[in-house]
């Protein structure tokens, strides 16, 4: 019986190109697009998707204070940050945190998604939000990126 050998490809740092993509987040359910967001920055649509290499290309994020929060998420949802100083921590409800910075819904959401250490905090620098519909990235031609809901 003639028996090929099948060799499991790893993609090198030569190999990786890095596309740009941008979603409108108006009115998509935060936690579908970030599941798609992060997807997306880990490089997992790829054919070239290898586990310890940094394949993903880089995500902008416009409308991010248009992003909806699905239930009674806009007051039940807490975020909660500790200074590391006894009685330190502050929490606010999501409500709170659109209001002063929109972007941190989306980057929080896919910073969770995403693995930890440092190969992790790589892919995140790849994500740019936007809070309005205007982003000074035109010359990186970024293409739509398909977000199912």
């Amino acid at each position: 019986m003639d028996t090929q050998s099948f060799k499991t490809y790893s993609a090198t740092p030569d190999d990786i190109e890095r596309d740009w993509h941008v979603v409108d987040a108006t009115n998509l359910p935060v936690g579908r697009l970030a599941s798609r967001i992060a997807h997306v920055l880990r490089g997992k649509h790829k054919p070239m998707y290898t586990p310890h290499m940094d394949t993903g290309d880089f995500v902008i994020v416009t409308n991010a204070e248009k992003v909806r929060l699905t239930g009674q998420k806009d007051f039940q949802k807490i975020y909660r940050t500790y200074s590391g100083y006894p009685g330190g921590e502050k929490t606010k409800s999501a409500d709170e945190v659109r209001e002063e910075h929109p972007e941190r819904l989306i980057e929080h959401a896919v910073k969770g998604m995403l693995p930890s250490g440092t190969l992790g905090r790589e892919m995140f620098k790849k994500l740019k939000v936007y809070a309005g519909a205007e982003h000074p990235h035109q010359a990186q031609q970024p293409e739509p990126l398909d977000v199912q809901v």
